[in-house]
């Protein structure tokens, strides 16, 4: 009876200590490619030339695509950017590299749809479930990618954000909080290991130290927050997403943020939506939601961020939580717009449901075969 009570306390603590464990080794990754990034390229010039290749936003854009559909994770990728940005990225272009995230991030759903291809009706709703995401977020990439490239609109809203912040915050005469010092002497820690080598070949090391625990913190902080949230995320979900709009956008934030990844979150009502437990109309608030949740992993990545880029960082993250809240507010409040991603789904799904290699071909295209084809066109162009 004891040993049991033991074997239960130890499955729910053990959860929770992996969370915390990899949380803590996905902020001092991000700090890594930071640091790598200044030691690789020679500081501020080196970054420049760096660079030169992502200065045209639309490469970025599709860069931003083709990196997320590759990872299979929006919020790695976006940790990644907050990393570059504290090397030197310039805000300008991490911007249409997260826009470009939250397309890339879609795929995983999309592909979950296909659980239901040898039933076409259920392939219909479900594939018009998973594709709803992606022409929302081309709506507003179509809205607000042309605003900032005119106005910089959301690199000066998130530049007024972060001033204030930074003005409200406690730190430290030198700029660090308690939990950036905490941070850091991971960071620190790690450098100190490949101290010894060139500085471009220590830079080297950390970038990829840093983006290999990006991924290895994720996929045990996802794993993790699954075993502790899944099961309530799950009754929550089927719970609230059918009591209106609101109670939809919420609950798709909330179910994101505790599991930590878009993607498993619109794969879970993909599933629901074929099999006719909730409509098109139920999943979309739903999925707005998971695009305002996912932004909170980096959120969490900037607090890695010390120094004098630790402001910078911080602003890419807010960048990041102003784009798809605004986006989620400006189209969603005008109905003309707000029936744009349900028409286009349910015409995609309509398709995909007729010809199945259509869906393939989606998927192939949208996701690889264009952003490929164009970033290799730049690049052997210019």
């Amino acid at each position: 009876m004891e040993s049991r009570k033991q074997t239960d306390i130890r499955s729910r603590f053990v959860p929770w200590l992996i969370v915390v464990a990899a949380l803590y080794v996905l902020l001092v990754a991000v700090g890594l490619i930071g640091s790598g990034f200044r030691q690789a390229f020679g500081g501020a010039e080196g970054l420049e030339s760096l660079f030169m290749f992502a200065t045209n936003p639309f490469i970025g854009l599709v860069i931003g695509i083709l990196a997320t559909a590759l990872i299979q994770s929006s919020s790695t990728v976006t940790s990644i950017i907050v990393g570059l940005v504290a090397g030197g990225m310039p805000i300008a272009v991490a911007i249409p590299m997260v826009m470009g995230a939250n397309v890339g991030t879609t795929i995983t759903n999309t592909i979950v749809s296909f659980g239901h291809i040898r039933r076409p009706g259920e392939f219909r709703n479900a594939f018009a479930a998973a594709t709803i995401h992606d022409f929302f977020n081309l709506v507003s990439i179509l809205i607000f990618l042309p605003l900032e490239l005119a106005f910089g609109f959301l690199e000066k809203f998130s530049g007024a954000a972060t001033h204030i912040i930074e003005n409200i915050e406690a730190v430290d005469a030198s700029g660090k909080s308690i939990v950036k010092i905490i941070i850091s002497s991971g960071t620190q820690f790690v450098e100190s290991l490949v101290s010894a080598l060139p500085d471009q070949w220590a830079g080297s090391v950390l970038i990829v130290a840093g983006i290999a625990l990006i991924l290895l913190s994720i996929m045990y902080l996802g794993k993790a927050l699954k075993t502790v949230f899944a099961g309530r995320a799950q009754k929550f979900l089927q719970g609230a997403v059918g009591k209106g709009p609101v109670t939809g956008i919420f609950s798709g934030t909330v179910v994101t943020v505790l599991v930590q990844s878009s993607s498993t979150t619109t794969s879970l009502i993909v599933p629901l939506a074929g099999s006719g437990v909730v409509g098109l109309r139920h999943v979309y608030p739903f999925t707005l939601g998971a695009n305002i949740g996912t932004t909170i992993t980096a959120l969490l990545a900037a607090a890695a961020i010390t120094g004098p880029t630790h402001a910078i960082a911080h602003q890419i993250a807010i960048a990041h939580l102003l784009y798809n809240l605004l986006g989620v507010i400006v189209i969603y409040s005008i109905p003309w717009l707000r029936n744009i991603p349900m028409a286009g789904a349910e015409w995609i799904a309509r398709l995909a449901d007729e010809r199945k290699g259509l869906a393939i071909a989606y998927i192939l295209l949208v996701f690889f075969g264009v952003p490929a084809g164009l970033v290799f066109s730049y690049a052997w162009l210019f």
